[in-house]
């Protein structure tokens, strides 16, 4: 169980106290069912992303067993084309209520796993997983375009939506590279999903035509840095251009212009992103600025706040939200798994084209 000497790296001034990091984890800890599924909250539905950032929020706190059935749970329920279907209810795998497949989704377990064996060591774990994450990867490089970007999903019928999305993307790409991170540990190189990984990271800096338009969403403002696609000026240039348009002052990060609405899963991923960029203090201000969606009584946090109406919004304590601001913290707070996975540190390098911001290299 949760204890003040697996929380004290996640104890930051103005953001978590040692008392409130344990409550989180055991909110997140009471949603969890038995068999390891992790829904945004009992009575909603799981999706496999969500699910996985969860885990990876356990992990950061010591919660390595709880981590692990999470993870297990994918492991059993994988379909065929090594895929998971996009929402499950109440986490039930017999309770399918969204049969698309998102490749987002389907990638994210790479970065999870690989997360959990940095966090453990544990080499029976990664070898148990470690044809789940081929599955994955592989169902999911096969939506990849000609140019490099990968379709956004298989609709229930199999047809395929080619149709990318930036966001989802570029967090794909980082999954691609925790797979190969994976794979180099286990000594079976895959010099196809290195080839795949560069062009994905090629269409991400340099080619924003070839991704739907979701200029209006922050992630799209975001998620190429804290995909580790786009590095060093680059992305801060990209950083300061976006600021005023999605930060508001004290209360958090826009989900989508024009609405006034912030979000707290938004905001901790931005903390996260600053932190690659090695901008710690913005990082602290943004988590300090979404403290008023935390409820007290469960440690969890709200989905979201509209500040015109003064209203908390969707009224809904989700796993996910909870899970990425303990992420934030936990990177901030030195926790080495956590800063390893996303600060690219024991990641492939030379990977990365020198219009992504750094020299080929790596980071």
């Amino acid at each position: 169980m949760t204890s003040p000497e697996r929380t004290e790296h996640l104890v930051l001034p103005g953001v978590l106290t040692a008392d409130q990091a344990m409550r989180t984890v055991r909110g997140i800890l009471a949603v969890q069912r038995e068999d390891g599924a992790i829904p945004w909250f009992r009575g909603h539905h799981l999706d496999p992303w969500d699910h996985t950032e969860a885990a990876m929020a356990l992990d950061a706190a010591g919660e390595h067993a709880a981590a692990a059935r999470a993870y297990d749970w994918l492991a059993r329920h994988q379909n065929p084309d090594g895929s998971w279907y996009a929402a499950y209810a109440d986490g039930d795998p017999h309770d399918v209520t969204d049969r698309g497949r998102e490749t987002n989704f389907c990638a994210y377990i790479a970065v999870g796993v690989w997360h959990h064996y940095l966090s453990t060591g544990d080499d029976t774990f990664l070898d148990r997983l470690w044809p789940t994450v081929v599955g994955a990867v592989e169902f999911v490089l096969g939506l990849q375009q000609p140019g490099g970007q990968i379709g956004w999903k298989r609709e229930p019928d199999g047809a395929p939506v080619n149709e990318a999305l930036l966001t989802g993307s570029s967090s794909i790409h980082q999954a691609l590279r925790c797979a190969l991170a994976i794979a180099e540990q286990r000594e079976e190189p895959q010099p196809d999903w290195e080839l795949a990984t560069g062009a994905l990271a090629h269409a991400i800096c340099g080619h924003p035509e070839r991704f739907l338009d979701k200029d209006r969403y922050s992630m799209d403002w975001y998620y190429p840095v804290l995909g580790g696609a786009l590095t060093g000026a680059a992305a801060k240039s990209r950083m300061e251009e976006g600021w005023d348009r999605f930060v508001v002052p004290d209360l958090g990060v826009r989900c989508v212009i024009p609405n006034n609405w912030v979000t707290g899963g938004e905001s901790a991923e931005l903390a996260l992103a600053l932190w690659v960029l090695g901008e710690s203090d913005r990082a602290l201000e943004i988590l300090q600025s979404i403290q008023h969606l935390r409820d007290p009584e469960s440690g969890l946090y709200w989905t979201g706040y509209v500040f015109d109406d003064k209203a908390i919004w969707p009224e809904e304590l989700t796993t996910w939200t909870a899970g990425s601001l303990l992420l934030a913290v936990a990177a901030l707070g030195g926790d080495e798994a956590t800063c390893a996975v996303f600060s690219g540190e024991r990641l492939p390098v030379g990977l990365t084209p020198e219009c992504c911001g750094a020299p080929a290299g790596g980071q």
